[in-house]
């Protein structure tokens, strides 16, 4: 699973990983670009956060309820966790867990690794967009909550804010050192196709 705040880069590592892993490693979008970008409405007040995380959440748990179901692959990569909606719930995380009728160890548990590429400072071009509101200041905090939200994790690894290009190298290296020796490559280990 990779995880960071609003512009931490987690969208592009996962276009790169599904471009160099084995095909047996699911790419699984994010559940926030699919509710907000598809329409869902964005409201500021309590109630209104409070369903757009509640959305979030459920959409995260069916999409991989929906890979683990139909067991057609060995891995699945998200783009983002259940943990995070708690760095987000306007009643801080021990209001979450509650709402959402869970623990945060029971969350926790559903992920095998976890990667957390770090926000890049406010002044390291940071650029808003439909999706993305945060401002950089924002987007930083909510990478330290998010942080935190995965800290007790025990197999989470954390990439700092760097160049890209050499965030994302690092990135798709510790994803690669997290998953079964046959899927770090691009191709498959048996004639079948099959783990």
């Amino acid at each position: 699973m990779v995880t960071g705040g609003p512009g931490a880069g987690k969208t592009a590592v996962i276009e790169v990983a599904a471009h160099s892993l084995c095909r047996h490693v699911a790419m699984l979008p994010e559940a926030a670009s699919i509710i907000l970008g598809g329409g869902f409405p964005r409201h500021e007040s309590l109630t209104g956060r409070q369903a757009t995380q509640t959305a979030i959440f459920s959409v995260q748990r069916q999409l991989e309820a929906v890979v683990i179901a139909e067991r057609r692959v060995a891995v699945a990569l998200c783009d983002r966790g259940t943990v995070d909606g708690a760095a987000c719930w306007p009643d801080g995380a021990d209001s979450f867990w509650a709402a959402m009728s869970t623990t945060r160890a029971e969350e926790l548990s559903h992920y095998s690794a976890v990667i957390h590429l770090e926000v890049p400072l406010p002044a390291e071009g940071y650029v808003t967009d439909q999706i993305r509101t945060e401002s950089p200041s924002r987007a930083v905090q909510i990478d330290r909550l998010i942080a935190a939200a995965w800290a007790e994790h025990s197999r989470r690894r954390s990439v700092p804010a760097g160049r890209n290009d050499a965030k994302a190298r690092t990135a798709l290296e510790a994803i690669r050192e997290m998953l079964p020796a046959c899927c770090r490559d691009g191709v498959t280990t048996h004639a079948d196709g099959a783990h």
